[in-house]
């Protein structure tokens, strides 16, 4: 597992310029199936969790902020409204070695992904932001993915800065606001609901999936085009 790995970061950091890395999508098997775009970290790996352990363990003399007073996208914005120098404290964590293919699956989300995986006219792909401090970052989310969800993923994973160059149906993932050079992405985003969004009133138009145990199938469902 290693040696394949290392070749898949090898090619991540050849083309960092590039700034994302997207398996092939354009084959016309495909092009009439529904292409769901599922985020990693907040989605099915639980960032939050594995953070708040590791900042605990690394700082047990520091404030912390717990799951429940999470506001807001960045952890480390809140951290440094906290006490200016826990800001860099808090990025040292998921900077670090091992940080994210050590991260606990969120509820339902590998068992969720592997049965959208087997769905009649329905690709699925990991779309996932990897850190700019990419010394372990991208390797580490190929490990995860492969550990959890299998060997075949790693041809369905899409590492990007920018999701909206990504072009899918829908996209599950937890950030309220997701930018980039498309101003008018071709994916509907629904929002996962984590611990720093729950208090996030959407807009009208923006759909939740309140967590894996709620109807994703319906939200699937709804997205396909209708059959006479």
């Amino acid at each position: 597992m290693t040696g394949r790995l290392l070749r898949i970061a090898r090619t991540f950091l050849q083309n960092k310029q590039s700034n994302c890395i997207i398996p092939n999508m354009s084959s016309s098997s495909s092009a009439k199936k529904l292409r769901v775009l599922v985020d990693m970290d907040g989605v099915i790996a639980d960032f939050e969790g594995g953070f708040l352990r590791k900042y605990r363990t690394k700082y047990p003399n520091e404030p912390y902020i717990t799951l429940e007073d999470r506001r807001g996208f960045w952890v480390s914005t809140q951290y440094g409204h906290l006490r200016s120098d826990l800001c860099e404290k808090a990025i040292s964590i998921w900077e670090s070695k091992d940080f994210f293919v050590e991260l606990e699956p969120i509820p339902g989300g590998v068992q969720a992904v592997k049965e959208m995986a087997k769905m009649e006219n329905t690709d699925i792909f990991i779309c996932t932001s990897p850190i700019k401090h990419y010394v372990h970052c991208p390797y580490e989310k190929y490990a995860w993915i492969e550990k959890h969800l299998g060997y075949d993923f790693l041809e369905k994973t899409i590492l990007t800065r920018d999701k909206t160059v990504v072009t899918g149906d829908i996209l599950i993932d937890d950030k309220p606001d997701i930018l980039g050079v498309d101003p008018t992405p071709s994916w509907e985003h629904i929002l996962f609901t984590a611990c720093h969004n729950k208090h996030i009133t959407p807009s009208s138009s923006q759909r939740r999936l309140l967590s894996w145990a709620h109807d994703w199938r319906g939200i699937l469902d709804s997205k396909r085009p209708l059959t006479r």
